[in-house]
């Protein structure tokens, strides 16, 4: 690294302590949700999921539905929430007026009390092992998109779909990032929308599957955020130390190459596993408190990526439940920063988590003291996501 390089680091490092001082980076912890998953026999009732998100300091969710029970309780309590459609009812929606009941009866009689800020419409509809769905997409997001322009709620309700990285064709380096040719089209009509409805490109990024896929190529410490050499890219020399920016900045090159450089790219999902089968390399507690918690603090510092540095990377932490009747392997099920019962499924770290489980009745401060207490903790949280930041830019 040079020492320009070194000195703008430094420069950068010095603007974020200076918004840690002055109050304004609490704005930038709100890049920080979870995935609020429901695919379990025993998990909590939403109004005590209401005080584990408030323990970790997240105001913002999404869920997988438009589960009822969950978006009446969230009423009020000034947590923003995504909510999905389900890809089976995306045939159902290729009509018009099919969407209109949908958010008649979905969204309408819960806005404004409870803040639903984004409706996905299905999740990965392109695989490796699935395209028959992606033909839905377009009609179904461009029809629900209408149906809230007519009722009035385009205006706080963005819509979007989430897409797997399976959807790219090359993605290393990030500046080669370019969609499969077979959807490519589907692709340029998404990100119009996006553009013209000034709504985000949503990725579910996972390092872990690289991991896990080719542990003796890729640096554990590379894809956990831990300090380490990082890679260059070539064409831009923009340095990745981490490989969740590096498949981020890919998607963004490759809306670039169809014509949209301006698109902003979220992260819908990313996490790391605490259990897996015998094949499941890396899944692991001690793997899993170190990727969310590099990354949280990493959020909490209002980071970017490499090709867009001065704009906070939205991402949403999978998830915040362990869901025991998931299918598929083992780590499927272990992806949860909370067992059922409300208890850390490991040590993040913090101690401010750590007090607050699910069987709360609510989160409260007994006194002035307790309430002076729980500040330091969340500002040393802060002040420790600085230092990380200053020494992973400086060396």
């Amino acid at each position: 690294m040079s020492s320009s390089t070194r000195l703008s680091n430094l420069v950068h490092v010095f603007l974020m302590l200076s918004l840690v001082f002055s109050g304004n980076i609490l704005q930038r912890v709100t890049s920080l949700g979870i995935n609020y998953g429901q695919v379990g026999n025993n998990l909590p009732s939403p109004d005590k999921v209401i005080n584990l998100l408030r323990s970790l300091r997240i105001t913002k969710t999404r869920i997988y539905d438009t589960n009822p029970q969950i978006l009446t309780s969230f009423a009020n309590s000034n947590i923003e929430i995504i909510v999905t459609i389900e890809n089976q009812v995306l045939p159902m929606l290729q009509d018009p007026q099919q969407a209109l009941q949908w958010v008649n009866s979905h969204i309408k009689p819960y806005v404004p009390a409870t803040r639903i800020t984004g409706i996905m419409v299905g999740n990965e509809l392109f695989t490796d092992e699935d395209s028959s769905l992606i033909g839905y997409m377009m009609p179904a997001i461009i029809n629900i998109h209408k149906a809230l322009v007519q009722l009035g709620l385009d205006r706080y309700i963005q819509v979007s779909s989430p897409s797997s990285l399976a959807v790219l064709g090359e993605s290393y380096p990030p500046s080669a990032g370019s969609f499969k040719p077979e959807v490519s089209s589907v692709m340029q009509q998404l990100l119009a929308f996006l553009e013209a409805t000034k709504s985000p490109y949503w990725i579910n990024a996972y390092p872990y599957f690289a991991y896990k896929d080719n542990p003796k190529e890729i640096p554990i410490d590379y894809v956990l955020f831990n300090r380490n050499v990082g890679m260059t890219d070539p064409n831009t020399r923009l340095h990745y130390d981490n490989m969740m920016y590096a498949q981020v900045d890919a998607v963004a090159f490759a809306a670039a190459k169809l014509g949209y450089r301006n698109i902003e790219v979220r992260v819908a999902e990313t996490g790391w596993p605490s259990k897996g089968d015998a094949g499941e390399v890396g899944a692991s507690p001690m793997n899993a408190a170190t990727y969310n918690r590099n990354l949280m603090m990493r959020q909490f510092a209002g980071e970017g990526t490499p090709a867009r540095r001065s704009e906070r990377l939205d991402v949403y932490i999978f998830a915040l439940f362990n869901e025991d009747m998931k299918p598929g392997p083992t780590s499927e099920k272990n992806y949860g920063i909370f067992r059922p019962d409300g208890s850390l499924a490991y040590n993040l770290g913090f101690s401010t988590m750590s007090t607050t489980t699910a069987n709360s009745e609510s989160v409260t401060y007994s006194s002035s003291a307790t309430k002076a207490k729980r500040s330091l903790e969340y500002w040393t949280i802060l002040i420790l996501a600085m230092i990380q930041v200053v020494i992973s830019r400086l060396f």
